[in-house]
Formats: C-alpha cells, sequence, structure tokens
C-alpha cells in the first residue's frame, strides 16, 4: 500500500534529475571550451564528426603517421594493421562547433600545407534529436503523473473521511464467525456449574419452543462475575460456539468517547443488528467501564457515559418476550456497577466464576496440555496441588512457560525440571543466576530462609516445605515455597495465628543467630500485621473488641480507595484496634522464638546445607531433619565449608 511518504519522494526525485541535468550541461560546456582549446594549440591532427548525433573521434598530432601511397596524414595502425582508436567526445551543437573550427582549420591548413589538419564527416541516423527531447519528456510526464495521483488521493481520503463520520455512530462490533476455530464448551474446564448455567441459554436459542410451551422465559442478560483470569470470556465464546448463533462481541470501552451522544448511538446500532439477526448474542466485555454508578465521583457524573448507560437500560428492558436476544456481560468488579443495571428483566442472572478448585485445575491443565508432548514424571495432579489459587489464565501461562524452557533447552518433551522451573518463574520471577551475593548476603538469606522452612515444619496446621532456595528470583533474595495437601475454604483462628509465626520466622533467625536484624523481613512484616488487621477488624476474632467488623471496604470506590478511607469508629475503639494487632504480632514472635531456640541444632544444619546446595527440595530438608548428612555435604567440593558456629 502506498504511503504519503512515497509520493513525497516523487517532487524530490524530478529536482534531483533537473538538478543532474543541469550539471551535467556544464559539465559539458566546461569540457567543450577545454576541447575548442585543442584545436586552437593545434594540438589535433585528424578527426572524425557524425553530424547527427554530434559524436567526434579525434586524433593529435603525435598520433598520426603520412601514408605515401595516399599522399596523406592519417592515424597510426598497430602491428595488426588496424587503425590505433582515437580520443572521443561529443559535441553539444554540431553547428555552433563548425562555426567554431571551420575558420581556424581552414587558415591552419593554408599555413601548414605540409601536415594539414585532415577531417571527415559522417552522415548518421536522424533521431539524435530525441536526445534533446526525451528527458523534457520523462520529466514532464513525472509531474503530471504526480499530480494524478495526489488528486486521486485526496478524493480517496474525502471519501473516507466522510465515510468515517457517517459510520461514526455505528457500533464496533465483532463478530465470532470471524474466527477461524470456534470455541466449545469442551475447551472450557474446572467450570462445571457455570457450564450447566449457560447451557440453558444455548438450548433456548437451539429449541425455544420447548420453553415457551412450559410458559418459562429465558434470563434477557447474564451478568458473569469473577476475578480476572478465570475465564468469562472464555465461557462467552464457548456459548456463541455451541449455540451456533449470530455472536456479537463488543468491549464496554467502545461506548464511550469524548462527544455526547456517540456511545448512545452506539448502543442503539448493536441492539438493531442483534434484532435483524434475532435469535442472537450480545457480549458486552468489562461492562462496568459503561455501566458504573450514575451521578457517582467527584464533581458530579460524566455526560456521556450515563448516556450511554441509560440508552443501554432502555434497550435492554424494551425486547419484547422470547424475542430471541440475549445479553451476556463480564466484569470483575460488580461492585461499582449501577443498580439499575442488575435488576431482574435486565440482568436476570448472575454467575459468579470461582478460581478453580484440585479437580478443576487438573481438568484445565489436560485441556491446555493437549497439543504439549509431557515427559513421563510430570504428574498434572501434583501440578494441581502446588497451583492452589491459580486462575485458569495462570495455569495456561505456567504450561506455556514450562514449553518455551523445554524449547530453549532444546528438549523433544516438557520434563519436571521445566513445570517446576516455569512455576518458580510465574509465581516469584525469573531467577538471576548472574547475581553474585556477597558471604554476608547469602548468610542471612540461609537464616531468614531456614527459620520460615522450620517454623512451617514444627506448625501442623501449616502446608509441607516443598522447596527452600537462596537464590535470587524477581524481588525475592530467597523463598520457601509450600505444598497444600488440599484446597482451604475457610481459616480458623488458630491456622491464621500459625501463618503469622511462620512469617515471622526469618526475622527471629536474624535476631536470635546472626545478632542483627535486616530488611528482607520488610515483606513479611507487612503481610503479618495485615493478616493481624483483617483478624481483628475483618473477622470478628479479637476477643476484646468482640465479633464486631470495623473494616471499611464500602467506601466510595469512585474517589478513590485511600482518599475516600472513612472510620465507622471512635479514636477510642482505633487504639484498641492498634493494642490488638501489637499484641497477635507480639505473641507470635514469642511463640517463633519459643520453637526456633528449642531446635537451634536444626536451624544451624538447615541453614548450613542451604549455603552448600543453594536450592533444596523436600526431601533433603527432611533428610537434615532427621540428623542425617546430605550426600552434597560430603561432597569434597564442600568440605571446606564453615561450621553454622563459625558462620554466626
Amino acid at each position: 500500500m502506498v504511503t504519503y511518504g512515497a509520493y513525497a519522494l516523487i517532487p524530490i526525485f524530478i529536482l534531483v534529475l533537473a538538478l543532474q541535468y543541469t550539471q551535467s550541461s556544464k559539465k559539458a560546456q566546461d569540457q567543450y571550451s577545454e576541447f575548442l582549446a585543442k584545436f586552437d594549440q593545434h594540438q589535433i591532427g585528424y578527426y572524425t564528426l557524425n553530424l547527427n548525433r554530434g559524436s567526434l573521434e579525434y586524433w593529435l598530432m603525435d598520433d598520426l603517421a603520412y601514408n605515401e601511397k595516399d599522399e596523406k596524414w592519417e592515424p597510426k595502425k598497430d602491428a595488426k594493421g588496424n587503425i590505433v582508436k582515437g580520443e572521443k567526445f561529443t559535441v553539444p551543437y554540431v553547428d555552433q562547433f563548425l562555426k567554431d573550427v571551420n575558420e581556424e582549420v581552414r587558415a591552419y591548413n593554408k599555413e601548414h600545407p605540409e601536415q594539414p589538419i585532415t577531417y571527415n564527416f559522417i552522415n548518421g541516423s536522424g533521431g539524435a534529436w530525441l536526445v534533446e527531447i526525451v528527458p523534457m519528456v520523462l520529466i514532464g510526464g513525472m509531474v503530471l503523473v504526480f499530480v494524478l495521483v495526489m488528486m486521486r488521493k485526496m478524493n480517496q481520503n474525502i471519501a473516507s473521511e466522510n465515510n468515517r463520520t457517517l459510520n461514526f455512530g455505528k457500533a464496533r462490533i465483532k463478530q465470532v464467525k470471524d474466527e477461524k476455530r470456534k470455541t466449545t464448551f469442551a475447551d472450557v474446564a474446572g467450570a462445571d456449574e457455570e457450564k450447566a448455567e449457560l447451557s440453558e441459554i444455548v438450548e433456548f436459542l437451539k429449541d425455544p419452543h420447548r420453553f415457551s410451551e412450559l410458559g418459562a422465559r429465558i434470563p434477557k442478560g447474564v451478568l458473569l462475575v469473577g476475578a480476572p483470569g478465570t475465564g468469562k470470556t472464555l465461557l462467552a465464546r464457548a456459548v456463541a460456539g455451541e449455540a451456533d448463533v449470530p455472536f456479537f462481541s463488543i468491549s464496554g470501552s467502545d461506548f464511550v468517547e469524548m462527544y455526547v451522544g456517540v456511545g448512545a448511538s452506539r448502543v442503539r446500532d448493536l441492539f438493531d443488528q442483534a434484532k435483524k439477526h434475532a435469535p442472537s448474542i450480545v457480549f458486552i466485555d468489562e461492562i462496568d467501564a459503561v455501566g458504573r454508578q450514575r451521578g457517582a465521583g467527584m464533581g458530579g457524573g460524566h455526560d456521556e457515559r450515563e448516556q450511554t448507560l441509560n440508552q443501554l437500560l432502555v434497550e435492554m428492558d424494551g425486547f419484547g418476550a422470547n424475542e430471541g436476544v440475549i445479553i451476556i456481560a463480564a466484569t470483575n468488579r460488580p461492585d461499582i456497577l449501577d443498580p439499575a443495571l442488575l435488576r431482574p428483566g435486565r440482568f436476570d442472572r448472575q454467575i459468579t466464576v470461582l478460581l478453580p478448585d484440585l479437580r478443576g485445575r487438573e481438568a484445565i491443565l489436560r485441556v491446555h496440555a493437549k497439543n504439549k508432548p509431557l515427559a513421563p514424571d510430570v504428574d498434572l495432579q501434583v501440578i494441581a496441588r502446588t497451583t492452589a489459587g491459580f486462575t485458569g489464565a495462570d495455569l495456561e501461562n505456567l504450561l506455556n512457560e514450562a514449553a518455551l524452557l523445554a524449547a530453549r533447552g532444546s528438549k523433544r518433551a516438557i520434563t519436571k525440571v521445566e513445570i517446576e522451573d516455569a512455576m518458580l518463574k510465574v509465581v516469584i520471577g525469573t531467577e538471576k543466576k548472574s547475581h553474585k551475593k556477597t558471604e554476608k548476603d547469602l548468610r542471612v538469606t540461609a537464616y531468614h530462609e531456614a527459620g520460615h522452612a522450620l517454623a512451617t515444619y514444627h506448625l501442623a496446621s501449616q502446608d509441607a516445605v516443598h522447596q527452600i532456595s537462596i537464590i535470587s528470583r524477581g524481588m525475592a533474595a530467597g523463598f520457601t515455597m509450600h505444598l497444600p495437601e488440599d484446597d482451604k475454604e475457610f481459616l480458623c483462628r488458630g491456622d491464621m495465628l500459625d501463618s503469622i509465626v511462620v512469617l515471622l520466622g526469618g526475622r527471629v533467625a536474624e535476631a536470635l543467630v546472626l545478632s542483627d536484624i535486616s530488611t528482607g523481613a520488610s515483606n513479611d512484616i507487612e503481610r503479618a500485621t495485615k493478616l493481624a488487621r483483617d483478624m481483628v477488624t475483618r473477622y470478628g476474632m479479637s476477643r476484646d473488641l468482640g465479633p464486631v467488623s470495623y473494616a471499611s471496604d464500602h467506601d466510595a470506590v469512585f474517589l478513590g480507595r485511600d482518599f475516600s478511607q472513612t472510620r465507622s469508629y471512635s479514636e477510642n475503639t482505633a487504639k484498641q484496634i492498634d493494642e490488638e494487632i501489637k499484641g497477635i504480632v507480639s505473641d507470635s514472635y514469642r511463640r517463633t522464638e519459643d520453637i526456633l531456640n528449642t531446635h537451634m541444632d536444626q536451624l544451624h544444619a538447615v541453614a548450613k546445607g542451604l549455603l552448600a546446595v543453594e536450592t533444596m527440595t523436600r526431601e533433603q530438608f527432611e533428610t537434615i531433619l532427621r540428623g542425617e548428612a546430605l550426600p552434597e555435604l560430603t561432597d569434597p567440593a564442600h568440605e571446606e565449608t564453615k561450621e553454622p558456629s563459625e558462620l554466626s
């Protein structure tokens, strides 16, 4: 496709040609004067001239020899009897050249009859005039073509602008039929209840009479609510693939423009097209972009968005019974949607898409592993157990990262090693192999992570330690990973207190062994404090304050969480909350000290093992706690490793 930049090069090219032609003419004039000087100095003794083309070949006096047979001077010949080639020159104007040299040559021949200047004229072809006219014709033709092309392009731009103006109020709809492969319910795993809810819509679109005979009315609108990555858009695409009806997809942000009234026009156009192709499905992704509560925010509402929302409310409530147009929308912020949008008659049904459980994660992994070769040591059930809290998008990303790592290592299948490396990369970050730590930093990290691991091991409520490492990953200097035995739907007060103990394990280990503390525990302390605050203000687990909620999650989210935070309790209560939080954290700190002081020998052993192997598996960790030595520690390369007492 030709761009404006290409057109702009045409006049530049013409200008270059004109300048080159002018310079060549000037150069030809300079050479012509030098050539005439050779006649004035009587250097040329023989020449031939083509009267039409102006091509001239000449020989100097020294290049001539006297032919006694013909009694004339002519160019010398080589050993084979061929005439030696002379020098060539193109005369710009033949008539002017003859006027310039004719009298000079005749006068010289009268004065030097013994060796006159010999010349010969040749009648060439009559096409020499083309040499003069062709450049001008080419330049004129290029200018004409440039003007015509620019005029045509301007006409096309004017027509395009007119079409854009006319289509400005049209909805930017994407139809699923444009996709090469349709998504079906078979591509959706870990959401059995959600698929069952949506399958009713598919059956209604395929056979509406079966529902109408019983007096049933299919929901006019279905709102999919869930965290990002749980598969809301994938479910909507699966409904389109299963129903095999026109599916109109649009984003909520496509309705919002800076010009008031454009969004409402696009809403009308969207529903007009859906009605023409009924039965059909309209999918609005991220509906919170246009469905926010009216009149909210600083300075009042947003005129364009509110008009768009008003038009959407009218269109959704204006359908006749069983008209065959169903609205599916997705959002992860249902708390900011306008109440009028959520009432029955518009969005009759809300489907909450939760995070997948253990079986759901395993099913999702099987779906995404279909086109990926897995090694025999890869167990998808184990991967599902270690990925509690992962969404479907996270699991897909996990397998994709593992495939990339396997390809980088030139392997023919994905092994357990790539799966574990990909999991660490997704959860924590990329391993910083080139980052070299000092011995002091390694010692601090080793005891910090050993404190976390040991506190976890001696608390029955905590999940088992899966891996410990002192190698930097992402923003973490080291990590301790746990392996959940099963999904936990609820957390008890004792479990939460034990979690705070585990979070404080790193700081307590530093204080006990190294007699100093570092900044490495900043995130642990932040998480422990937040957990203690939630216990007091959100879950009512404080004995003194009782089962009362002091959380402030229902603020005006449109003003910003920090700006609009409000308190529904007094200063005295706030002081009590702070004292409760400090008491919980302090008690947990003392519990952590008791655990690590009781098992100080194990703390030193685990830290020594981490300094030796850097990354420790669950088997190696449990081997050390049983008092057995690791094979790595008995390796000759590690014989010079210092004792823990020396390290401290």
